[in-house]
């Protein structure tokens, strides 16, 4: 069914040019240097787009990636910058989820788009996944609230 729905994304709607457009646009954010924690996350966008069924977007805080504390006070203030812009490009991809579920066709493209909506929101920090890892992560956490609640 991944599969089904990774050609769906990219034969009828061309989703390998919307996946190229974001690796390339955070290539050249990364290139600017100043912008390079936004380019880094935009860059693994573009590479869940490849393959959206079988991928997923996470942050590296919840795959307890350690990094550099300047590193993360510098993404932490790149990413309030973009906020605002963020907020703007998920309201337009809201609109056009709604659009996309006009037709049976569309349904799974909107579903991408809406499965994205959070890495379009905050793209600094997100790193893509294979679809089992993310799982696993759901689980990990699932299990761990559960041995907190019974004590």
């Amino acid at each position: 069914m991944r599969t089904l729905g990774n050609i769906l994304w990219h034969v009828p709607f061309l989703g390998f040019l919307t996946a190229a457009f974001y690796w390339l646009l955070g290539l050249v954010l990364t290139l600017l240097v100043v912008t390079a924690p936004l380019g880094l996350g935009l860059m693994e966008f573009g590479k869940f787009l490849l393959a959206p069924f079988g991928n997923e977007m996470v942050s590296k805080a919840s795959l307890n990636v350690k990094q550099n504390p300047v590193w993360e006070a510098y993404s932490t203030i790149v990413m309030i910058l973009y906020l605002p812009f963020g907020v703007l490009f998920v309201i337009l991809n809201a609109i056009q989820v709604f659009a996309l579920c006009f037709s049976i066709v569309g349904i799974p493209v909107a579903l991408v788009i809406a499965k994205s909506l959070g890495t379009v929101l905050n793209p600094v920090n997100k790193v893509c996944v294979p679809s089992a890892v993310a799982e696993e992560m759901a689980r990990r956490n699932a299990s761990a609230a559960l041995d907190r609640r019974a004590g």
